[in-house]
């Protein structure tokens, strides 16, 4: 028993960098405003964001290891007839990247953001290193490397958030309820609250992380018999990732819910969260934190759009193949116009962000159990309760993203200058 668990820890990887995708700036942004908004309300969103991301994200590596092949490759291979396997390739491929270029954006201002918490350096440098040592870290090809990168920031990020909470003034009472009574603002926030709340579901449910964690759990295990293996990976990493969103929540309801005059918009105003346990540091934790979960998802969003895109179209997959490549320069690129050009109100921006790849999410859901049910996953089909479950994430999903039209396109139209 000793040796299996230990050989568990072993494996542990595709789930934790689906985990370093998720809990970029978008995360510690969109949990910073809603704690510093609404107090503890919104944690149910963040309990029901993390189950279904393990729901769907352990799909995804079934998948990948029943099959070995991607996502996108499954899809390709799924669907018999030309007509509707071309509709389905060209929603995959505009779905990845509009939601992929949406959170670039928001990756490339939350490494902004960080930087400028500490030193008062112009956007546009900025926005070229982290676009170069983005490129570079890309371009090596190396995907252990790239993993154990993310997986240490994981980590790291995950220890401060964690302590902070605990060394906070903390409602306990109101987290337990926040997290088991499903509320939204109502009156003159009701609005603003529905974009947060799904914001959160955004950050959390990445689209792209359904592409990525096929690709790489085909990678890293080659037995369906580890299926279990993987499995374990996915529920302990993504749970801890979670964990850390909702520990971001909770400092911001602590320490900063109910001062008044308080709008959180740029990075020294997240770092009131963090001070009852760094103090006079806590902007400079901020801002590396900031960086550095900016730049991690920096690296995940173009790969997995390329994981993605390769799968889809039929071709080559590894990280060293030139069209694989050209995809996640694209990417990467237009995360970096967009962050620049758009960038004068970067907290709005990284919610819009989320909420946009909320919105998309329940396409790439549904595409990701039609793959789950197929007969090539022989007994690692998917069963009813992952149906159920499911069906029951897209459905809510569905709702709450109707429910929160009109408030994105109105904040979309504000930053574009439209209104």
């Amino acid at each position: 028993m000793a040796s299996s668990l230990k050989q568990k820890f072993k494996n542990i990887g595709p789930g934790a960098l689906v985990a370093a995708g998720f809990v970029g700036p978008g995360t510690v942004t969109t949990c910073t405003v809603s704690g510093a908004s609404y107090g503890y309300t919104m944690l149910w969103c963040l309990l029901f964001a993390t189950v279904a991301t393990i729901i769907f994200q352990e799909m995804a590596s079934r998948i990948g290891i029943a099959t070995q092949e991607g996502l996108g490759e499954n899809i390709r291979d799924r669907i018999s007839n030309p007509a509707l396997k071309w509709i389905a390739i060209v929603i995959v491929i505009i779905a990845i990247f509009i939601g992929n270029t949406a959170y670039e954006t928001g990756n490339i201002t939350g490494g902004i953001l960080g930087i400028q918490a500490v030193f008062n350096v112009p956007m546009i440098p900025i926005v070229i290193v982290l676009g170069i040592l983005a490129f570079a870290c890309m371009w090596v090809g190396s995907y252990k490397l790239v993993e154990k990168i993310l997986t240490g920031i994981v980590v790291l990020m995950g220890i401060v958030f964690f302590v902070t909470a605990l060394f906070s003034p903390v409602d306990w009472g109101a987290v337990a309820a926040g997290l088991f009574t499903p509320q939204l603002p109502a009156g003159q926030e009701a609005s603003k609250g529905i974009l947060t709340a799904v914001g959160l579901i955004g950050t959390t449910i990445v689209p792209y992380n359904l592409f990525l964690h096929a690709s790489g759990a085909a990678e890293r295990f080659k037995d369906p018999e580890q299926i279990a293996d993987a499995r374990f990976d996915t529920v302990l990493s993504i749970g801890l990732g979670g964990i850390i969103s909702m520990a971001i929540l909770i400092c911001a309801a602590a320490n900063i819910y109910g001062n008044t005059g308080i709008t959180v918009s740029n990075g020294k105003d997240m770092a009131m969260a963090l001070e009852p346990l760094l103090g006079s540091w806590a902007t400079f934790m901020i801002g590396v934190g900031l960086l550095a979960a900016g730049f991690s998802s920096a690296i995940t969003a173009p790969l997995s759009a390329a994981y993605a895109v390769n799968g889809v179209l039929g071709w080559g997959k590894t990280l060293k193949d030139i069209k694989f490549k050209v995809i996640w320069m694209i990417v990467l690129v237009l995360g970096c116009v967009m962050a620049v050009t758009l960038g004068k109100s970067p907290t709005q921006l990284i919610l819009v962000a989320q909420a946009a790849n909320a919105i998309l999410l329940p396409i790439m859901a549904f595409f990701v159990m039609y793959v789950a049910n197929g007969k090539a996953l022989g007994k690692w089909r998917n069963h009813a309760f992952a149906n159920i479950c499911g069906v029951v994430f897209i459905v809510i999903t569905l709702f709450m993203c109707y429910r929160n039209m009109s408030s994105f396109m109105t904040s979309l139209a504000a930053l574009l200058g439209l209104s």
